[in-house]
């Protein structure tokens, strides 16, 4: 498998027979642009445009952007509804999470999750090998917060996104911060490129160039 940081919260997710993209966007805040991009698969989290420029993706693709259980060429998706922000939507609105089974990896992607988990949702996501998780705060869960989470769901390997880099949002926290708060020493990656059988012991920070 290849994990590919694009920007902002979209990922490019490259399995044996299968590619997946997360969150595309499109946003006038944004000034950097989304590269030319194909996918087997979709995901948006909610509705926002820093998350669901679906049309910025080439080929027949699947779009997934509701809770809910589904299959694609033998490989593993579930969404599961969350907040936004911290009053139950009520100030942004709905996300998604999404988790994927793709080459044995089990993969999540908490979208703009705005509030910590739930019991049930943390259910839901045991197992969890590779977290994609915001961390710049505002729209989002901050950085303290942020690592409630990934105690919660304790994956082996746990990749920041949806923080300050320079063309983006200039309101939200950077990387940095993150860093000091979960207390780890990143591995700073192009990208990642893993198997099941390479999945650290403990768990591991990678911070993909964007």
């Amino acid at each position: 498998m290849e994990i590919t940081h694009l920007g902002h919260s979209c990922f490019k997710i490259v399995g044996k027979n299968l590619a997946v993209i997360t969150d595309p966007f499109n946003h006038p805040r944004i000034s950097f642009k989304m590269p030319k991009v194909e996918a087997d698969v979709v995901t948006i989290s909610h509705g926002h445009q820093d998350h669901n420029y679906k049309e910025g993706v080439k080929g027949d693709s699947l779009l997934l952007d509701s809770p809910g259980e589904y299959e694609v060429k033998e490989n593993f998706f579930q969404g599961i509804l969350s907040y936004h922000d911290d009053q139950k939507g009520e100030e942004r609105g709905l996300n998604t999470i999404f988790t994927m089974e793709i080459d044995g990896i089990h993969l999540c992607h908490l979208g703009d999750l705005g509030i910590e988990l739930d019991n049930d949702q943390i259910e839901a996501m045991d197992g969890v090998d590779i977290l994609m998780i915001p961390v710049g705060g505002v729209y989002t869960i901050d950085a303290k917060t942020a690592v409630k989470v990934i105690n919660d769901v304790s994956p082996k390997i746990v990749i920041p996104m949806h923080y300050k880099v320079p063309g983006g949002f200039d309101n939200i926290d950077p990387v940095d911060k993150f860093i000091k708060e979960i207390g780890e020493q990143p591995e700073t990656l192009d990208k990642l490129k893993i198997t099941k059988k390479d999945l650290p012991e403990e768990m591991k920070v990678v911070v993909l160039k964007s």
